[in-house]
């Protein structure tokens, strides 16, 4: 549980870590649309350099990132063999019975297997160098305008920085019932699967009691504090665009006409 990034924040004084929070939610976002641009080998090289071009100024440590990844390890593999297998394009390259294995769907299920690292990875960035309050006043500055058309961009903000902050909250408190059940004589990571599946069920009661008590102490805390929404509201922090924030989209400007002029 402890090797899940999503939602985690690490200190730090990197170039990305100093960068303005609006940049970096508009490079996350910008870069899942971009990155659907490449479809050969030289443009998900370019995007893999710049992903790992990220990680490197970010400072953080590799080790962190590659536990942080494990989690989702499966889901990559299971996404590479789902085109694998049903994927009948190209030369036939393995044929065993029912089981055909054809060029385009190795090629189709790296590409596609890459394509999701590359998004993970970009967008835990944003997590891991951006605190939840900036990440609230980025995304309510950003949705400022919609407030004209009655969008609540104070609560859905809001919201979101709840949402991410407590992510490593219920982590945590999801390890300690597991353990907890653990040395009740629970098995959840051995034995048939139909009863480590039915060992999961007594698992999610006490985590979703749990969360709803802290949603209610939570609550109960912010209106003692006298909270009553976003109207009128001011904010302490000051969000100020830097050269480094256009540096950021300069860069991102190059890739994507890069991705559009090698293109197959």
């Amino acid at each position: 549980m402890q090797n899940i990034i999503i939602g985690q924040y690490v200190p730090g004084q990197s170039f990305i870590h100093k960068l303005d929070p609006r940049a970096k939610l508009l490079t996350a976002f910008l870069f899942v649309i971009i990155v659907f641009l490449a479809n050969n080998w030289i443009t998900y090289a370019l995007l893999g350099a710049f992903t790992l071009l990220a990680i490197f100024v970010s400072r953080l440590p590799l080790r962190y990132i590659y536990n942080g990844l494990k989690p989702i390890l499966l889901v990559i593999i299971l996404t590479f063999l789902l085109h694998v297998f049903l994927t009948k394009e190209g030369p036939l390259l393995f044929d065993w019975g029912f089981l055909e294995v054809y060029e385009g769907g190795v090629k189709q299920g790296i590409f596609i297997s890459l394509r999701l690292l590359f998004l993970i990875m970009i967008t835990s960035l944003l997590t891991l160098t951006t605190t939840p309050i900036d990440i609230t006043v980025g995304i309510e500055t950003l949705l400022g305008p919609m407030k004209k058309v009655g969008l609540p961009v104070h609560e859905f903000a809001l919201m979101m920085s709840i949402a991410l902050r407590f992510i490593p909250t219920l982590l945590e408190e999801t390890e300690k019932i597991m353990k907890a059940q653990s040395a009740r004589g629970a098995q959840f990571s051995s034995g048939p699967i139909k009863e480590r599946l039915k060992s999961i069920v007594p698992l999610l009661v006490p985590l979703f009691v749990s969360a709803f008590k802290r949603a209610e102490d939570l609550a109960m805390a912010m209106e003692a504090r006298g909270y009553r929404g976003g109207e009128g509201r001011t904010s302490i922090r000051l969000l100020k665009w830097s050269g480094k924030d256009t540096t950021l989209f300069v860069i991102l400007l190059l890739l994507c006409i890069s991705l559009l002029l090698l293109r197959s």
